[in-house]
């Protein structure tokens, strides 16, 4: 984990915190998406380190932020503080893996993800190839 002093986050709590504040933003957190995280966790290379208990206190994290007015805000600015910018990429991919878990992509999400898009600098190309690529790997027959 990084020092506490200058980074209360991991870069790997920061990318927890991105899904779990997608998944959230709907209010209603679905199994697939909880099962999508867990998998991200357990299987991408980014997370390979990552101890696993954290997610609990990252997860509380994020629902003590949403109960505040400036919350997302807060949110955004510990996640730009502490995850390198390397990873903004990453960060808007498993967000939209997460918001397409469950098949259903509501207002709530889409706005996050939009917020995220804008909070990140993601270019517009680039999160269009990255929604695309979720589409596809979540399609349903």
């Amino acid at each position: 984990m990084a020092d506490a002093g200058t980074h209360p986050l991991s870069a790997q709590d920061c990318l927890v915190a991105v899904m779990i504040a997608v998944s959230a933003s709907d209010e209603q957190i679905s199994t697939a998406e909880l099962v999508k995280i867990e998998s991200a966790v357990n299987n991408l290379p980014v997370f390979g380190n990552y101890d696993v208990d954290r997610i609990n206190i990252i997860a509380q994290t994020v629902f003590d932020l949403f109960t505040d007015e400036d919350g997302l805000d807060a949110l955004f600015g510990l996640i730009r503080d502490s995850l390198p910018t390397r990873l903004f990429e990453t960060a808007y991919a498993l967000a939209c893996d997460v918001a397409a878990a469950d098949g259903v992509l509501g207002d709530g999400e889409m706005r996050l993800l939009e917020e995220i898009r804008y909070e990140l600098d993601i270019d517009r190309l680039h999160a269009a190839a990255i929604e695309r690529g979720s589409r596809a790997r979540h399609a349903r027959l």
